[in-house]
């Protein structure tokens, strides 16, 4: 699904100076300072996320109909944003800007949760959030694209995943251990989470550069030249326009994008759902189910390089179609395999799987479909289509649980799947790709 285009726009020169690579992980390093902020950003984000279904339906009494609309509203929400987001980012040419308004957002949300106790105060609450999350994930892509070569971006992305993952490990750990210490455990993962949430703001604003800072600038690292750069190659360019944007969707391997992307993900169920699953399914104690996205996690960090690159090397489509192909054994196991002690440790070795085979490769090939000027916009775009879907997956899973119970909902999420991914790979064809 994830195709490249040798076509893209040459930013010959100086935007290449900044796209120096470290002398270890071989990527830029504006890529590791974003994944600096991703890592801490996650941990509390994974915090709450880690205990929200538990909490939301055994504390609060929600039912698997009420969690899906929250959930929904949690992905929904973030996927209209992301275009807003995008388009803010490449008009205002200031990148770091909008990322740092989108984790300051989610950052002030966190304490609120405190508060809300009811569906629509804990929905206000979550949108606002996934507000933040959607300001933020364009811009902060964007940043990471334009500070590498076309045929080094699914290292880049993976190296990017990699770091935000470890977050999403320790994240859920802690929100555990939390759990285990205080009296009112959940209170204290909430407040918790939003002081970590501060300290990631803090690090994008000290040490990720600005568009500001001069490349000749004494100190200024090959991160603060690229950032540079990439203002001054667009300083020449009228602000750019809605319909500028919107433009992109005459591409043709962009339409193919972002149709594939929304199709596979109208099937794709909500990672919240899979442990809520999986709890039931094995029976696992209530105490441990913040621990159950520590298996996707750690599977996703240990792969997530590795896949970046080989998705550089074999195609990307051809990884993409087999992280899907992944997920299908995922819910197989979960609908057919024996409740043995087994199951848990290769449902969520699969689920990482996945999620290495496909996270940052979407936005890795976008590199050589969408101009430089662009790029936050055509992320969003992409990016937009399969939150948005997924939305609606959230929606129709939550009603079909509640209405025929989670065997059938899983079922016929994993037949919508085969036949999503049998069209992906019909639509998405393997001469198109570069390697």
């Amino acid at each position: 699904m994830y195709l490249t285009d040798r076509s893209a726009p040459a930013q010959a020169g100086a935007a290449d100076r900044g796209r120096r690579r470290g002398p270890v992980t071989g990527v830029a390093p504006v890529v590791l300072v974003l994944g600096t902020v991703s890592l801490i950003t996650d941990i509390s984000s994974e915090m709450v996320t880690a205990v929200l279904p538990l909490y939301l339906v055994t504390t609060l009494g929600f039912s698997p109909l009420g969690f899906g609309t929250l959930d929904g509203v949690y992905n929904g929400v973030s996927a209209l944003v992301q275009l807003t987001g995008g388009h803010l980012a490449d008009r205002v040419r200031d990148h770091k800007l909008m990322a740092g308004l989108g984790y300051g957002l989610s950052a002030l949300c966190k304490p609120l949760l405190l508060l809300a106790s009811s569906v629509g105060a804990l929905g206000t609450v979550l949108a606002l959030d996934r507000t933040g999350k959607g300001l933020r994930t364009a811009p902060r892509d964007a940043m990471i694209s334009l500070s590498t070569p076309a045929e080094r971006q699914g290292r880049a992305f993976g190296v990017h995943r990699a770091m935000d993952t470890t977050g999403a490990l320790l994240g859920p750990l802690t929100a555990f251990l939390i759990l285990r210490a205080a009296a009112d455990g959940y209170d204290a993962v909430f407040g918790v989470s939003a002081c970590v949430a501060v300290l990631g703001v803090l690090v994008l604003v000290l040490f990720v550069p600005g568009r500001r800072r001069a490349a000749g600038t004494p100190g200024a690292s090959d991160a603060g030249a690229t950032a540079a750069e990439e203002g001054s190659a667009a300083g020449g360019r009228q602000p750019v326009r809605v319909r500028e944007a919107l433009a992109l969707l005459r591409l043709p391997r962009l339409r193919a994008l972002a149709g594939c992307a929304a199709l596979l993900g109208l099937t794709t169920v909500s990672d919240a759902f899979v442990y809520l699953l999986l709890q039931r399914r094995t029976g696992i104690a209530e105490e441990w189910f913040p621990l159950l996205p520590l298996g996707t996690a750690a599977v996703f960090l240990v792969l997530a390089v590795p896949v970046g690159s080989l998705a550089d090397r074999i195609g990307r489509r051809t990884v993409f179609l087999a992280g899907h192909a992944v997920l299908l054994t995922g819910y197989a196991l979960l609908l057919w395999t024996p409740a043995t002690p087994a199951l848990p440790f290769l449902v969520l070795a699969l689920h990482g799987t996945f999620y290495a085979a496909t996270d940052g490769v979407l936005p890795a090939a976008l590199a050589g479909v969408v101009p430089d000027h662009l790029r936050a916009s055509g992320l969003a775009i992409v990016g937009t289509s399969q939150a948005l879907a997924r939305f609606c997956c959230s929606l129709a899973f939550g009603a079909a649980w509640t209405m025929w119970g989670p065997g059938p909902a899983l079922a016929g999420s994993a037949a919508g799947l085969l036949c999503c991914a049998t069209v992906a790979g019909m639509v998405l064809r393997p001469a198109d790709e570069t390697r």
